[in-house]
């Protein structure tokens, strides 16, 4: 990241899909563009997102069903009725949480009636023309997901599952309708998101993205690429990705996704891990990559365990992926998260990069030699970026409520029992030495553990909170351009 060290900068933590609106969940329509003029009010710098792809398991943008394609959920609905796509007297939904169920099935039916109704012209096709590398096996996948009552890709019939030419080719021709759907689908997606990053970039506004390091097992990326992940003959994985115990769990984490055959992308140049970079900063100005520290060394779990306590640490392919994609893309513009179980390896590797790492308050308070302390991170504060919470964590003010009385005590003595609230760790935030400074929206908020937006370790009830209309006022606004004026952010 350009002058990670010396460009102070503060910004905002919130998924599009928390964005509040008429219709069951964020979208890229006048609330995103509502958002963007909040933090250029709030003399914010940053947007910081969550992954944009199709959501699969659990409604987690971490275990997209595609590293390339995007939210079919965030396209805009209102520049279909303005289009004449839809008809203007759509049913509105209840405000709240999304309802994930309810919003996808209304969503893909107004989708399909707007795609009934378009007449998709040059641009269209430049579109799919642009996107076919990975387009035109997404498309399909998604087709055949439909046609399989939603079964994974190495449940389907062999020709298929094993991608036999003359199979991929007949299905081709019988579901071409439904591919092309899903093509259109894809090209609003983008349109959409290309306009809120265009406005975005015309406010001073910097807009972050998040890369899981793994894809999903059920996902048109490993059904196309079998040959780049350690699976078995029936397509399945013979060992999957996780972490150890740690903060979070005490058995670890069982992710579940299959792993790379780094020996074989080796042999293709990367070729695969330079097109999803790519299409990343694309979509992204800059992009944190989710468990950097896998690319040192990952945790290796057999297929067949039951928790992720059983596995083992595994060297990854190091700095010579980072070569591969700076020849072939330049400066790379990437955020290391290296939170968890941290080695001096990873840390060589981050630094020899010059990639920002992450430092999180609610991760500083147990003794004077914490390095997410900010008197820690050395005078000119590095690349650090800071941040009260990650989408992971409770938000503070349920951190704080739950704190262990050993973490209350040293934080009360570390910043003044006085300055202990929300507030104040924001303010801590904003004048520590690192470069950035991020806050979760729910922080700026104030809001508890029911404004949580993930539970690591939990299958259901997750990434379903949303902003009230009425929360994006002037005076907070107001506030957060004084403080990051105060410190120079």
């Amino acid at each position: 990241m350009e002058d990670g060290k010396t460009k102070r900068a503060a910004g905002v933590l919130l998924h599009p899909t928390s964005l509040p609106g008429r219709f069951g969940i964020g979208e890229f329509g006048s609330e995103a563009l509502e958002f963007v003029r909040f933090l250029e009010k709030g003399g914010q710098k940053i947007w910081q997102v969550l992954p944009l792809g199709p959501a699969g398991g659990g409604d987690s943008p971490y275990s997209a069903v595609s590293a390339f394609a995007g939210n079919q959920l965030l396209v805009s609905t209102e520049k279909l009725v303005e289009e004449g796509l839809l008809d203007p007297d759509l049913q509105e939904h209840p405000r709240g949480p999304v309802d994930y169920p309810t919003v996808t099935e209304i969503k893909m039916g107004r989708l399909r009636e707007a795609y009934r109704r378009a007449k998709p012209g040059d641009d269209f096709d430049e579109f799919r023309e642009r996107h076919a590398h990975w387009l035109d096996d997404y498309a399909l996948y998604a087709a055949l997901k439909k046609r399989f009552d939603g079964a994974p890709w190495n449940r389907w019939e062999t020709g298929l599952r094993e991608r036999k030419p003359e199979a991929l080719a007949r299905a081709r021709r019988e579901l071409a309708e439904e591919i092309r759907f899903h093509e259109y689908v894809q090209y609003r997606f983008f349109r959409d998101w290309e306009a809120i990053k265009r406005e975005a970039g015309a406010s001073g506004v910097e807009i972050v993205g998040d890369l899981p390091i793994f894809v999903s097992h059920d996902s048109a990326d490993v059904w196309a690429n079998q040959r780049l992940f350690q699976l078995d003959e029936r397509g399945e994985p013979t060992i999957v990705a996780g972490v150890p115990p740690d903060y979070f769990s005490e058995t670890g984490q069982l992710w579940g996704n299959p792993l790379y055959d780094w020996a074989r992308m080796r042999e293709e140049g990367y070729r695969w891990w330079v097109e999803r970079i790519r299409m990343s900063l694309t979509l992204y100005d800059s992009v944190r990559i989710d468990h950097f520290r896998g690319f040192e060394a990952y945790w290796e779990v057999p297929a067949d365990e039951e928790t992720a306590a059983g596995g083992r640490w595994v060297k990854g392919p190091g700095r010579e992926i980072f070569d591969a994609l700076a020849a072939e893309l330049g400066e790379l513009p990437i955020i290391a998260e290296d939170l968890g179980e941290i080695t001096a390896e990873v840390e060589e590797l981050r630094d020899s990069l010059n990639l920002p790492g992450m430092k999180v308050l609610q991760f500083a308070f147990s003794d004077p030699e914490n390095p997410h302390l900010p008197h820690n991170y050395g005078y000119a504060g590095g690349n650090w970026i800071v941040y009260t919470g990650t989408h992971d964590n409770d938000t503070t003010a349920g951190w704080w409520a739950a704190a262990a009385p050993e973490e209350r005590s040293f934080a009360r003595g570390y910043l003044g029992k006085e300055y202990v609230t929300v507030r104040g760790l924001i303010r801590l935030a904003y004048s520590s030495t690192a470069a950035r400074a991020i806050t979760p929206m729910q922080d700026l908020l104030g809001l508890g553990t029911e404004a949580r937006m993930n539970r690591p370790g939990a299958a259901e009830g997750n990434w379903r909170w949303r902003l009230e209309e009425t929360e994006l006022t002037d005076e907070l606004a107001g506030s957060l351009s004084d403080l990051a004026r105060t410190y120079g952010r």
